[in-house]
């Protein structure tokens, strides 16, 4: 149902007084929020709700409480489906194949099989998290990654969703890695995923980024400009004199505003770019400065 001028929080109450086993909101106008301040939850100005209920639920009184709340006559666009009856927390599988980056890693779900002999292979499940590899930004830095000499370095992933670019690195030859985000479903699928990856042992996944100390042979911040702009003393504080920082997340547009904010610390080399979706995004990669 598109909200119009419905309030969210209302709407969201009347529907789980009725049952509703999820509820989600979606973009209705095609107008996304690229980047929210940490900790909020902005809503799009064209807002959809869907609320997924047992076949039993008695949506005509749910929806004789929605004109009654809110003293309308006609509530605003809506429609109603019937699903299947089938496991649709696995249903991502159904799109999500193994998937090369660069040479040698794989990024495959569940069990499935790579006929590479040289292959590295991520077995990945994001939960609830970013990072499958489907996008750009996580494309550009699993690429940027393959082609690094990582055997014995120490990594750091700032903003690490499922735990994709720790565990690659991990596995192209890392002897330890530390992830952290600000998501708690983001710390619970990257400790998910270094166990289904059999590298438990090597990564720490913390949930606050002042829980990490030292510095870092390779950091990774795959987040969105903004943050990094604003965190950008902290992030390239993280890595060792003479190593290596890739910055992913960033729109083509926004490459100057980046690379001024680290140009205390970090020499770069030229942005690598990539178009998906009508959108420019950019991979900036540089080593810090000596001293």
């Amino acid at each position: 149902m598109d909200l119009e001028t419905l309030n969210s929080d209302r709407v969201e109450d009347i529907f789980a007084r009725h049952g509703a086993q999820s509820i989600t909101y979606t973009d209705a106008g095609d107008k996304p929020v690229l980047e929210p301040a940490p900790g909020e939850t902005p809503m799009w100005s064209e807002t959809r709700i869907c609320g997924l209920f047992s076949p039993d639920a008695d949506l005509g009184t749910l929806q004789d409480d929605l004109r009654l709340a809110f003293e309308i006559d006609t509530l605003p666009a809506h429609e109603t489906t019937e699903l299947e009856n089938r496991a649709w927390e696995r249903e991502w599988l159904r799109d999500f194949g193994p998937m090369r980056f660069g040479e040698r890693v794989w990024i495959c779900p569940g069990d499935s099989v790579v006929d590479d002999a040289h292959a590295v292979v991520v077995r990945l499940d994001p939960g609830l998290a970013f990072g499958t590899g489907t996008h750009a930004t996580t494309a550009l830095c699993l690429e940027w990654l393959d082609g690094l000499p990582l055997d014995d370095k120490s990594m750091l992933d700032y903003g690490c969703g499922s735990g994709v670019l720790a565990i690659a690195a991990l596995k192209l030859g890392c002897c330890q890695a530390v992830a952290t985000d600000i998501d708690r479903q983001a710390i619970q699928a990257t400790n998910d995923n270094a166990i289904h990856n059999d590298v438990q042992d090597r990564l720490t996944a913390v949930l606050s980024a002042a829980d990490v100390s030292g510095e870092f042979d390779v950091v990774v911040a795959n987040i969105l400009a903004g943050p990094l702009i604003e965190l950008a003393e902290s992030i390239a504080g993280r890595v060792k004199s003479g190593c290596l920082l890739g910055l992913s997340g960033i729109l083509s547009e926004q490459v100057g505003e980046v690379l001024e904010a680290y140009a205390r610390w970090i020499v770069f080399d030229e942005p690598v770019e990539r178009e998906q979706g009508g959108q420019t995004w950019a991979r900036l990669t540089g080593r810090r400065t000596e001293g």
